[in-house]
């Protein structure tokens, strides 16, 4: 279903048969040789490299080579030209009848057409979201649980068996102060004055489950030491917090398969497990650490502490593991988990973590390259910041959290296709500008509904074909006779539409969700563009007087929709068929 992955197997058995030939040396990596779309579609329709990274290796002229591959490409009827531009780059150009044939591909394959098999069946595991359960999730984790849910969608539709996965971080001390928060609510709930200090979560989030406790226990705690319910309290409040966790991703359109717990890590051997896998290793030492950076000797005191080598796995410093008081740092049970993950059979690890994790992302994979023997790969890739606006105006505040805007008041202002899609135009590593009142405009400048109106255009004269007597069911038009669709602004459509399998292999490999979004807003300017013309030229136009053109025509326009559907499919928005 890839036509590019088709012409780049023409061109490496064309260059297999200059080898046979003596041409061309028999030793040659063809690794690098790629198919793609010319930077200026006025060269051609194609593209390869090959005569450029096979001329030093094979100690001959770029040119030369490109010019015998073209002697040999041409020969074959879907190549009606082969061009040697500058150097030795070579652009080609496709019958037409080829790129006609994309649309019944389309048709047939549905929303099929264009999945990948990158993956080959092995199983990754994409670890998302993960916020500590003290409270509702904000704007920024919004971000991380759209991208790890479109990479994990990616993912699936190229070939890879996906596990979703939310790391709860209920081992810390962050917990214990959720439990005094509570407490404080609690109080609360029997009409005495709450004492919120600073460093407690003061959102009003916390008061049903103060009202709950309250109805459960009776005044059981009050003026009660904190020993007598911090754990009751603990516990308690981190089930309520995950309950309105999956709630927010819910509504986000987030499922997730795997729920691990930190917590779930002590006490249980599998902390010392990991470690002592390591220590097998000889990579967990006692030792000192050199003062961090911007410490001055004086103003640093050494002490010995349990490390890992870290540095033997490309990390900048070894890690410490213990603290000097004997309990664990904040990274042991990370490293335990990681290791169960290890443990668990996966062939390669993703974590999408926050801006403000960069500097853990050396030590990390760091762990996983010596717990899994250098066999697991670990991508962790960090989600910057989004900066919340209305007309231009910061939004800083949520009455629900008290402190930030919720995941919750996003989705209630804008809904979730539109947050999902927003959240999806830039680069996960590059800061996001989100305008709740310019995401909701019905305008080309806004890539959501630019996106949306293209497809409900399409889905528009799919119903006045209908009207027409046309049978506009995929099978059906799947027959139609495309020798009319020859005009170059067809033609560009097509060529937009047969690079999807393209483009879901490179963001797949890279795993960047965000060209998804990029290729459908390409797509869908181009469909506008096309829809244009026809306002001008009758002849372009979907709908026509003669059923037999018209069924082509209305054959091109559904395709298009069925490559939109499926990218939205991907990203986890819901196609718009009628604009209201």
């Amino acid at each position: 279903m890839n036509l590019f992955t088709d012409i780049r197997t023409l061109v490496l058995d064309c260059l297999a048969a200059l080898q046979a030939e003596g041409v061309l040396p028999a030793d040659l990596e063809m690794n690098n040789v790629t198919v793609e779309p010319p930077r200026d579609a006025t060269h051609g329709d194609m593209a390869t490299n090959a005569a450029m990274v096979l001329a030093k290796p094979a100690k001959m002229k770029p040119r030369d080579i490109a010019e015998a591959l073209a002697a040999r490409l041409t020969a074959d009827p879907r190549i009606t030209a082969a061009e040697v531009a500058g150097p030795g780059f070579l652009n080609l150009r496709l019958d037409p009848v080829v790129w006609q044939q994309v649309i019944a591909t389309v048709l047939r394959a549905g929303k099929d057409y264009g999945r990948a098999n990158v993956g080959q069946g092995r199983k990754v595991n994409v670890e998302f979201v993960s916020a500590n359960p003290t409270g509702p999730m904000h704007v920024g984790h919004t971000r991380g649980a759209v991208v790890g849910d479109a990479l994990a969608s990616l993912l699936d539709f190229a070939g890879w068996d996906v596990t979703r996965e939310y790391y709860i971080n209920d081992g810390g001390g962050q917990v214990d102060v959720l439990a005094r928060s509570v407490y404080e609510r609690y109080r609360e709930a029997h009409g005495l004055s709450p004492e919120i200090a600073d460093g407690l979560y003061p959102g009003d989030y916390l008061k049903p489950v103060g009202e709950a406790l309250k109805a459960e226990h009776g005044d059981k705690f009050l003026g009660k030491p904190e020993g007598d319910w911090l754990p009751l309290f603990r516990s308690y409040a981190t089930d309520a917090m995950m309950a309105m966790i999956r709630e927010d991703l819910a509504a986000l359109g987030v499922e997730m398969d795997i729920y691990s717990s930190e917590k779930a890590l002590y006490g249980t051997g599998k902390i010392e497990e990991a470690l002592a896998t390591l220590r097998d290793m000889d990579l967990i030492y006692e030792g000192v650490l050199e003062p961090p950076k911007g410490r001055k000797p004086e103003d640093w005191e050494p002490r010995e502490q349990t490390l890992f080598r870290s540095t033997a796995h490309g990390d900048d410093v070894d890690r410490p593991v213990m603290k000097s008081d004997g309990s664990w740092t904040y990274f042991a049970p990370d490293i335990a988990y990681h290791y169960d993950k290890v443990q668990r059979g996966f062939d390669l690890l993703i974590d999408i973590f926050g801006a403000d994790h960069g500097g853990y992302v050396k030590r990390m994979k760091a762990a996983v390259s010596a717990l899994s023997s250098g066999r697991v790969p670990l991508d962790v890739k960090l989600v910057q910041l989004v900066k919340l606006q209305r007309g231009g105006e910061p939004l800083k505040m949520s009455k629900r959290a008290g402190t930030f805007v919720t995941l919750k008041d996003v989705v209630e202002m804008v809904g979730p296709d539109v947050t999902r899609f927003v959240m999806l135009t830039r680069k996960n590593d590059a800061p996001l500008d989100f305008d709740v009142d310019k995401v909701l405009e019905q305008s080309r400048d806004n890539p959501v509904w630019y996106v949306q109106y293209a497809y409900a255009r399409i889905n528009s004269v799919l119903r006045k074909a209908e009207a027409q007597g046309l049978d506009t069911a995929d099978a059906s038009l799947a027959g139609a006779a495309l020798s009319d669709l020859s005009h170059p602004a067809e033609l560009a459509l097509i060529r937009k539409m047969a690079d999807w399998p393209r483009q879901v292999e490179i963001a797949a490999r890279a795993h960047e969700p965000h060209r998804v979004a990029g290729y459908l807003m390409e797509l869908a300017a181009d469909l506008h563009g096309h829809w244009n013309l026809g306002n001008d030229a009758v002849e372009l136009r979907f709908l026509q007087d003669d059923q037999a053109i018209m069924r082509g025509k209305i054959a091109l326009a559904r395709s298009v929709g069925v490559v939109i559907s499926a990218g939205l499919a991907i990203l986890g928005v819901t196609p718009v068929e009628e604009m209201r």
